[in-house]
């Protein structure tokens, strides 16, 4: 065995049965693991009684269970719950949980910060460090079963899990890709495949590979209709304008089938909210199935913005309806804990120069598209 304790929690059921093989275990070992920490939520290896008392014995030296730190948990009066969690003794993320009648909803982080710097956005002020790792990232969801309550069926209380915490997941493309597997494998978490999310700002050709690489929906946070008005407020509209990126999508729902895309859009009052506006987004969508949210700008200190009006939301949304575009207005949660759209922060040191993190080329290793 390792004379390193690997983290479990790193590793999808292709990576944890290459792990055992090289071990001498069979590989159906790593089903029987995966089970126990993802279906079943157990980390202590003396529990996972179908292991062999060799194997088990040998993980104790070899093998670790780590997740995150927490370090508050807030609780809304709407029943929305967020945590701040330590990643390492520099760097905390944010991780919300949103609860509704026929679902949980878990709002995950994919980064320390955020280096995209969309204008809009508190997560964008406190500047950008470093990619979290698969363990980061499902660790959010083993944490959140973990604390929250069973439902009445006895399930656990995550049933979606959105990638629109702190960070842009398409940056960390690998990591997300290999924990969207986990939240996806029948003997994990068993999420459905429109029941996991991954929202981008727009990262072109990662939104290629992730059409052919997961089963995950697609959710572009679009707030624009125009590149000089998206230029100002998503700054990667320089590098990939609105024609790149709406061919990208086009290409998404091809590779798909028939998959609808989810496009965000945060209400600006007098910048993006006029009826010219909500024309232009028709005429720029047409052809795409879309679904559009309409995101009500939560405020956070210092910030130039504030939210639309709710009669030009309104009006706004009946605009999109009545050209046959299904719209609907997000509903604010967790605004008195901070825990709404745009508001995350957590606490993120060492900032990285946002210049360099963005230009940088992101390397995207095609993964092996599962059965």
């Amino acid at each position: 065995m390792s004379e390193t304790p690997i983290n479990l929690l790193d590793y999808d059921r292709q990576a944890l049965a290459a792990y055992f093989s090289a071990q001498g275990e069979k590989p159906f070992r790593a089903t029987q693991v995966i089970r126990w920490l993802h279906h079943e939520g157990i980390s202590d290896f003396d529990a996972m009684t179908n292991l062999s008392k060799a194997l088990r014995e040998n993980l104790k030296h070899s093998a670790r269970v780590t997740v995150p730190e927490i370090v508050t948990e807030q609780a809304s009066a709407d029943g929305t719950y967020k945590w701040l969690l330590r990643v390492d003794e520099r760097n905390s993320v944010e991780t919300v949980f949103i609860p509704e009648k026929d679902r949980g909803t878990l709002c995950v982080s994919s980064q320390v910060g955020c280096a995209l710097n969309c204008s809009f956005c508190s997560t964008a002020r406190q500047g950008f460090n470093r990619n979290l790792g698969v363990a980061e990232i499902i660790g959010q969801l083993w944490l959140a079963n973990q604390r929250l309550p069973r439902t009445d069926h006895d399930r656990y209380a995550v049933s979606n899990v959105v990638f629109m915490g702190m960070g842009e997941p398409l940056l960390n493309y690998n990591n997300v890709v290999r924990a969207i597997e986990l939240m996806l494998d029948d003997n994990a978490y068993g999420l459905a495949r429109r029941r996991v999310t991954v929202s981008t700002s727009g990262l072109v050709p990662q939104m290629d590979a992730l059409a052919h690489d997961t089963r995950a929906a697609l959710a572009v946070s679009l707030h624009a209709p125009n590149d000089g008005l998206r230029d100002e407020l998503v700054p990667i509209n320089k590098t990939y304008p609105l024609a790149e990126l709406t061919a990208a999508c086009r290409r998404f729902v091809e590779v798909r089938g028939d998959e609808y895309i989810t496009f965000e859009y945060v209400m600006l009052d007098g910048v993006n909210d006029s009826p010219a506006h909500a024309r232009q987004l028709v005429k720029l969508l047409n052809g795409i199935p879309a679904k559009i949210n309409l995101i009500p700008f939560n405020r956070f200190p210092d910030t130039q913005y504030h939210c639309s009006a709710p009669e030009k939301i309104n009006q706004f949304r009946e605009i999109l309806l009545e050209s046959g575009l299904f719209t609907i207005t997000r509903k604010t949660r967790g605004d008195d804990i901070d825990a709404a759209c745009g508001q995350l922060v957590g606490e993120v040191r060492a900032k990285a120069r946002r210049h360099q993190a963005v230009r940088q080329p992101v390397s995207v290793h095609r993964m092996e598209r599962r059965p």
